[in-house]
């Protein structure tokens, strides 16, 4: 087994404000933020700076009544405030309360109400519109924050509504102002809250992180300063990280995966270059800035593969046939190497030097035309991502192995990461220095992990399994949350007496003592001949297609199996436009038998004995859906099903496919 020596850093402060006082006195000139102004450039934001403004914003935060143990909302997308807001709540010894822009309104209301917050920081003046309609669930609520001021008519109305409720409205840039005269004024403010800092403990709780509701009501993870700071002891174990690199950072920072990315990146003493999730924002964003870094849900990974793929086919000619070429090419090469290399998931104990024998001289045949592909094709490709690229990672949700094909063809480092929020939330990355595709790394070492025995979704031992057998994933350690805020009973159904939290994750772990997840035992399907169907494997070979851009399989105590299918748009039109007549009506087109006929064969081309698959795994019907799920109806808030509610949302849908 080949395993990096760990070395734990235990020089690291323990609580995340005396982090940012550290940097703020080891590297004062180091730029932590990159984020633009009014007119679209980027400006910097030195350690020291940074550092400057978390006391300011901590002083008027005080005046306004943040204390110990108060809970903070903060409603708002990734923008270099947030982490100020972040941390100025964390030095007064509060605990924020995040939630993304598009959330709904009955969320925000009830995640507000449930932590009892008095205090808010709002993106814009829409977000507090919106939960002003439930003002009887957020009565405690006394005091508004905007990131973005409201002017005109949209002041006039939001003050005419605040004041109905007793709501004050403050501004995020003179309360920072405030601050900052304050200390002009009187220095020794500073010191008075550093002395708050410093009395921070470990185990208090820094952030209430609501879970995205995929299964039903929000829950709030308690997470410690503790529960990050233990894996920030890790990060030059698990990720290529230096000072003064720049992480281009595009991720809903609500969710607890980036947000503990971010502490990451400052852990490194590097900077984060604030963008948007956006196809033509970042790749412009990637070419002035040209980060080394950068983290993504497996669905931004996709869309940026795709977009090169889109791109190219538009050229047409030879430079396209070339591309497809030397993409193909390049996975078969890397497939080759990786055999060569031992970089293969070993789920039984063949000897390594097999798998070394499959891929030699396929290697040695195809490195002449993979050299030219870097020459022509891969460099280029990888220029338009800004070209220093040291490496991605993709989180939140499994890669699809089709995209992960792609970066490792074109020699762009993908390195995927598992976890869950309740562990805050990284458990694991695939190892930078020698990654294995089809795994998720081994265990962060201030965790232990094993795979355990189950049936129909419930763990009957919790006796390890041997390498190669499918369990339950149990976890226990120092990133493990504090428990579920007002929720013991819920605590107490997911982490047991002995500390161990159940992840909820089916997963094999391999003679490399690494894992791979193969599903949620929440969601496996049982047919009514008492087959269990694992969906998210079969929904991610069925997603492998050009031409479909998401697929939700159903089947519960049904004779088989049928699915949801929502098409790629683009590439649909695309294929009408070659193959049949002339549609203004996109609906209307997915009604037509030839694109149906399409759908059919790029299902049945991935989903067969051949590809591994059981005959019960077949699909044997499917509905098309004319519209992209979204996130907040759809999609948690990390693009992940929410199974639930598109069980009710397109229960006329599903209904259809079961009539015998």
């Amino acid at each position: 087994m080949r395993r990096r020596k760990y070395v734990k850093n235990d020089n690291l402060p323990q609580t995340l404000p005396m982090l940012i006082k550290s940097l703020k006195e080891t590297c004062p000139k180091n730029i932590a933020q990159y984020a633009k102004d009014v007119n679209g450039n980027f400006q910097e934001y030195s350690y020291e700076s940074v550092y400057n403004e978390i006391i300011a914003l901590a002083i008027s935060l005080q005046k306004l009544g943040v204390e110990k143990n108060s809970h903070v909302a903060l409603i708002s997308d990734n923008r270099r405030e947030w982490l100020l807001a972040d941390l100025a709540v964390l030095s007064l010894g509060g605990a924020d309360v995040p939630r993304g822009c598009d959330s709904t309104a009955s969320e925000v209301s009830f995640i507000i109400s449930h932590s009892e917050a008095k205090i808010c920081f709002f993106e814009t003046s829409r977000q507090l519109l919106n939960v002003l309609n439930n003002d009887k669930e957020i009565s405690l609520l006394k005091k508004a924050i905007f990131f973005d001021m409201p002017t005109g008519e949209d002041a006039k109305i939001i003050e005419a509504k605040a004041n109905e409720v007793g709501i004050k409205i403050y501004s995020f840039a003179s309360l920072l102002e405030e601050g900052k005269k304050i200390i002009t004024e009187n220095p020794v403010k500073v010191t008075e809250i550093e002395k708050i800092m410093s009395e921070i403990l470990p185990n208090d709780t820094a952030t209430l992180i609501y879970t995205s509701g995929t299964t039903g009501i929000p829950k709030g993870v308690m997470l410690t300063h503790r529960n990050y700071i233990a894996q920030l002891e890790t990060v030059h174990y698990l990720l290529p990280g230096k000072p003064n690199q720049k992480w281009l950072t595009v991720l809903p920072v609500w969710h607890s995966f980036e947000r503990a990315i971010q502490y990451i990146v400052l852990t490194f003493q590097s900077a984060l270059v604030y963008s948007k999730p956006v196809g033509q924002i970042m790749l412009a964003d990637m070419a002035v800035i040209k980060p080394e870094m950068m983290c993504g849900v497996p669905r931004l990974w996709e869309t940026l593969a795709n977009g090169v793929f889109r791109a190219m086919k538009k050229t047409g000619g030879i430079k396209f046939v070339m591309f497809k070429f030397f993409i193909s090419v390049g996975k078969k090469y890397v497939w080759a190497k990786e055999h060569v290399k031992g970089q293969v998931c070993r789920f039984n104990k063949k000897p390594r030097f097999i798998d070394t024998i499959v891929g030699f001289f396929p290697m040695i045949l195809l490195f002449p035309l993979y050299a030219l592909g870097e020459k022509l094709v891969y460099k280029n490709i990888r220029s338009k991502l800004g070209g220093k690229f040291v490496a991605g990672i993709s989180g939140g949700g499994a890669l699809q192995p089709e995209t992960d094909a792609f970066y490792r063809a074109i020699n762009f480092p993908l390195l995927e990461g598992y976890g869950m929020t309740e562990t805050a939330p990284i458990l694991s990355v695939r190892d930078y220095t020698f990654p294995r595709p089809g795994c998720v790394g081994s265990i962060i070492p201030s965790m232990e992990l094993k795979v355990v025995p189950e049936e129909n979704g419930k763990i009957v031992s919790m006796e390890a399994l041997k390498p190669g057998k499918q369990g339950i994933i149990v976890t226990k350690g120092d990133q493990v949350m504090k428990g579920y805020y007002k929720r013991p009973d819920l605590t107490e159904q997911i982490i047991d007496s002995n500390g161990w939290l159940n992840t909820g994750d089916l997963g094999i772990m391999t003679y490399d003592d690494e894992i791979k997840i193969s599903g949620r035992a929440k969601d496996t399907i049982v047919l009514l001949g008492g087959e269990n169907i694992e969906p998210i494997a079969i929904e991610f070979a069925i997603c492998g297609s050009d031409y479909i851009e998401s697929a939700v399989l159903l089947g519960q105590d049904k004779r088989y199996v049928c699915a949801l299918i929502v098409p790629s748009r683009d590439a649909i039109l695309e294929y009408a436009k070659e193959n049949g007549p002339a549609f203004l009506d996109y609906e209307k087109l997915l009604d037509e038998q030839f694109i149906k006929d399409l759908i059919r064969k790029e299902i049945d081309d991935r989903v067969n004995v051949k590809t591994g698959f059981r005959p019960c795994e077949k699909v044997f019907r499917f509905a098309l859906l004319a519209e992209s799920f979204k996130v907040g109806e759809e999609l948690s808030g990390k693009q992940e099903y929410m199974r639930h509610k598109i069980t009710i949302k397109y229960k006329a849908e599903i209904d259809s496919l079961f009539i015998d």
